[in-house]
């Protein structure tokens, strides 16, 4: 079923400056003080009065009954991925079930800085309805977690000294991220062996360099001493939560002292009960998904002893610093298996108030305080005169009762009802997130720049692990002239070892390409064995894009793969080409390539 475009987007359009009254709810302004009940005047995308009257001329909602709040914050999501696992993700649909909830605020650590100027354009041009979107580039150690995923050295920088700290933060500027997410500590939980760990000096530098540009640090952080280190370097967020130890009162200092804010995402170490799958969840949930959730719940066992200390560490931590004082935001990690996007930043707050929190506390560490966190509170984040309206209407007292908080009713962004039954069927819909496609000229690269032809940045990715193949690669000369792209790889030691050279069709690969009008791809190649040609597709959802087999001597030839000897491959919505080497473990493995171009 295909959700019209018109329909879909209706409850986006502008409807001048219409005035808005919200009588006789329960007020819960964000600030944290006691809750009243009033008034809330809204005109265009801003809030025009709290208490009072409602001006003459208002259109007024009756509220009786429900509690008004500003709109949700999720300090720690991934929008690409899926929360199901064996389904990959649609990260519209991601963004509808933020809106769904009332999460109206996102920072997200899933993708790279290559994908947001695509990400923040289609959102801006309501192509994609979505929360507003805090893009964070990602920075490790090497060695280090976030660099064991296979996705390529610009996904996560890795730094290991203050010089290289700095010069990964400059990198960056030119994408203009609105937040710096570091990897900072390598203890995996107590059950596996730890990663490695950033040093104190190379994290002050991370801090110091973004700070001075107007840029947030959030960090993943999940140790006592770690902590310490991380507060004491500044940083805005720690954005995990403490697990090995219970906190002492030098780390409460410490986070006050600093500003450090805490979100602890209890959502994604929960260890889910059956019942827990709510009926808010399934209208969350994409076609399949279900199915797929419900069958990995069979067999459920129970927590090793590991989860179970670590948890008691963190409710004890909660409860610890929030009566030290530390500021609390909500994060939740979204996008991990099992924690799902939306329903997670709800179920976060009822969480943060099992490990000690009051209700009010928690809505006001979802509002207020995490607009705190990452500098936004001049412009949302409570409810006050002047501030942008997003707001949240619940059913219920979720300050006193915070069971409440899931019986979302009505949801504004910018002054704007959005029409949450068509969401709702947009994420039920069986067919993807329409982005449409983009027209490119036939030339996808001749490696004569340090982009490719269609102005897009060549990526890399090896197989998964910190144990993963090695790869280099680059441009060189050509002796007849001109430039070529070299890849040189070290296969690991492990089962079905690669290297891949990634080509994207459009910035980061976000946005689909239409090439239907070609009948295939022409490209020089230079090698020693059999390669594979990989062809990524946006409908092709599990990982299974079309891939053609080709060899390569030592002497140049231009090379021609048909797209009609190709399963599953439409063409109509390309993202991105793929040169891949595969050898045996431990092997090395070399490939050249020019003139990449569809004909």
């Amino acid at each position: 079923m295909r959700i019209p475009v018109l329909l879909l987007f209706c409850c986006f359009l502008a409807r001048g400056q219409q005035t808005l009254a919200i009588t006789g709810a329960t007020i819960v302004d964000g600030t944290g003080a006691k809750t009243y009940i009033g008034t809330v005047a809204v005109q265009g995308d801003r809030i025009l009065s709290v208490g009072g009257r409602a001006p003459q001329g208002a259109t007024v909602i009756d509220a009786k009954g429900h509690t008004l709040t500003p709109g949700f914050f999720d300090l720690h999501t991934h929008l690409p991925y899926s929360a199901v696992s064996g389904l990959s993700g649609d990260w519209g649909k991601v963004l509808k079930a933020y809106l769904y909830c009332g999460v109206t605020s996102v920072v997200d650590f899933g993708t790279y800085p290559e994908t947001f100027e695509p990400m923040r354009r289609l959102i801006r041009e309501g192509v994609i309805p979505g929360p507003r979107i805090h893009l964070a580039a990602r920075m490790t150690t090497p060695l280090g977690h976030g660099a064991e995923g296979g996705r390529g050295d610009f996904f996560s920088l890795q730094v290991q000294t203050p010089g290289e700290a700095r010069a990964a933060v400059k990198r960056l500027l030119e994408y203009k991220p609105d937040a710096i997410k570091v990897f900072t500590d390598g203890w995996r939980y107590g059950g596996a062996p730890d990663m490695t760990s950033m040093e104190p000096e190379t994290l002050a530098a991370i801090v110091e360099e973004a700070h001075a540009q107007g840029v947030e640090v959030l960090t993943h952080t999940v140790t006592l001493e770690r902590a310490k280190i991380a507060a004491r370097a500044g940083v805005d967020v720690i954005a995990h939560g403490i697990g090995d130890k219970v906190a002492d009162q030098e780390l409460i200092q410490l986070m006050k002292s600093k500003g450090t804010a805490y979100a602890p995402t209890l959502a994604v170490y929960e260890n889910k009960p059956r019942g827990l799958w709510a009926p808010l969840l399934k209208l969350l949930l994409e076609p399949g998904a279900q199915d797929l959730v419900l069958r990995g719940r069979r067999g459920e066992t129970e927590p090793d002893p590991h989860r179970v200390a670590r948890w008691k560490n963190l409710m004890a931590n909660a409860a610890a610093l929030n009566s030290g004082g530390v500021r609390f935001g909500t994060g939740t990690d979204a996008g991990v298996v099992g924690t799902h996007h939306g329903w997670s930043t709800l179920r976060e707050m009822q969480l943060l108030v099992a490990g000690g929190l009051t209700p009010l506390e928690a809505l006001t560490a979802a509002t207020g305080n995490s607009a705190k966190a990452i500098r936004v509170d001049a412009e949302r984040g409570t409810i006050a005169p002047g501030k942008l309206a997003d707001l949240v209407l619940v059913e219920g007292a979720p300050h006193e009762e915070i069971q409440h908080v899931e019986q979302v009713k009505r949801v504004w962004l910018a002054g704007r009802e959005l029409d949450r039954a068509g969401l709702a069927a947009a994420i039920a819909s069986t067919e993807m997130t329409p982005i449409p496609a983009r027209k490119i000229e036939p030339t996808v690269d001749d490696f004569e720049s340090g982009r490719t032809n269609l102005g897009t940045l060549r990526v890399n990715a090896t197989d998964s692990g910190l144990d993963h193949t090695t790869m280099t690669f680059g441009t060189q000369l050509r002796p007849e002239g001109g430039h070529a792209l070299s890849v040189h790889a070290r296969m690991a030691h492990k089962s079905r070892p690669y290297a891949q050279v990634v080509l994207p069709l459009s910035r980061g690969g976000v946005e689909p390409v239409d090439v239907s009008g070609y009948s295939g791809l022409e490209f020089e190649a230079r090698g020693e064995g059999e390669y594979r040609l990989l062809l990524q597709a946006r409908s092709v959802r599990n990982n299974q894009h079309p891939a053609a087999k080709f060899q390569a001597g030592a002497k140049w030839t231009k090379l021609r793969i048909s797209f009609a000897a190709l399963e599953k491959w439409t063409g109509r919505d390309a993202l991105a080409i793929g040169f891949e080497i595969a050898r045996p473990a431990g092997e090395f493995g070399w490939l050249e390539i020019d003139n990449v171009r569809f004909y």
